[in-house]
């Protein structure tokens, strides 16, 4: 299971958001290039980034950050947060993003994440983010009447890389992770699973990855990187030593 070290930007800064609320941010880190060294340096092999103001007005905003990020690092980057067009996806693509992950877009406007798809093989994540077990979309101020299964079960033939479940009641507060949606999101799809949202601890790691028969391929951490409750070295260490034979 891979570990995904998460940078929020807001405002041109790394942040995590509590309970997906854009008014409770705490600044983590102003310099987001240096923040993406940092998890480099600790052994991560991929990074997470969320343009957060994106996510909200529709389209990118802290694109000078997220440049700062790829320059700052040769490991691969997925990124999400405002890509809901065809010219936003290739422009990221194109200038070094490795994935997209497409949210909002994938619930309005889902033959654009076909038509993606079958652009950049690989390269198209569906972000799932969810209150109650019902999807939530425009920067987790809509929410929709579509289940997480339901939604998912719509990309299974589309060739989607990842799909990415958050569960927005968890998300910066530390409560642990939902492990028994997101396991049953993986049973039941082939489409790989990330989860997201109330990682706490190594243990909370360890228990996604034995979860669905190690079916779950990745999860992301935030804020308890953040605030020392988890050394990133030390949980990627410990997931390769139980990882599933």
């Amino acid at each position: 299971m891979i570990l995904y070290p998460a940078i929020d930007l807001k405002d041109g800064v790394c942040v995590r958001l509590k309970l997906g609320l854009m008014e409770q941010a705490t600044v983590f880190n102003t310099d987001p290039g240096a923040q993406a060294r940092s998890f480099v340096e600790q052994g991560a092999e991929w990074i997470h980034v969320v343009d957060l103001n994106g996510a909200f007005a529709g389209h990118p905003v802290n694109a000078p950050a997220v440049q700062a990020i790829l320059r700052a690092v040769d490991i691969p980057v997925q990124l999400g947060g405002g890509i809901r067009c065809r010219e936003t996806i290739d422009g990221w693509l194109e200038c070094g993003v490795a994935r997209v992950i497409l949210g909002t877009v994938a619930l309005k406007n889902p033959d654009l994440v076909r038509e993606a798809c079958r652009a950049y093989p690989g390269r198209i994540a569906v972000g799932i983010d969810a209150k109650g077990g019902r999807v939530a979309v425009e920067g987790w101020a809509e929410t929709a009447d579509v289940t997480v299964m339901d939604l998912a079960m719509k990309f299974e033939d589309a060739g989607v890389a990842a799909v990415i479940y958050t569960d927005i009641d968890r998300d910066g507060v530390l409560t642990g992770p939902n492990v028994a949606a997101t396991a049953a999101l993986a049973e039941a799809l082939t489409t790989p699973v990330i989860a997201s949202g109330g990682i706490a601890s190594v243990e909370d790691l360890v228990q996604l990855q034995a979860a669905a028969g190690g079916r779950i391929s990745g999860a992301i951490s935030g804020r308890a990187l953040y605030d020392g409750r988890i050394d990133l070295a030390t949980a990627i260490k410990r997931l390769k030593e139980t990882a599933p034979c």
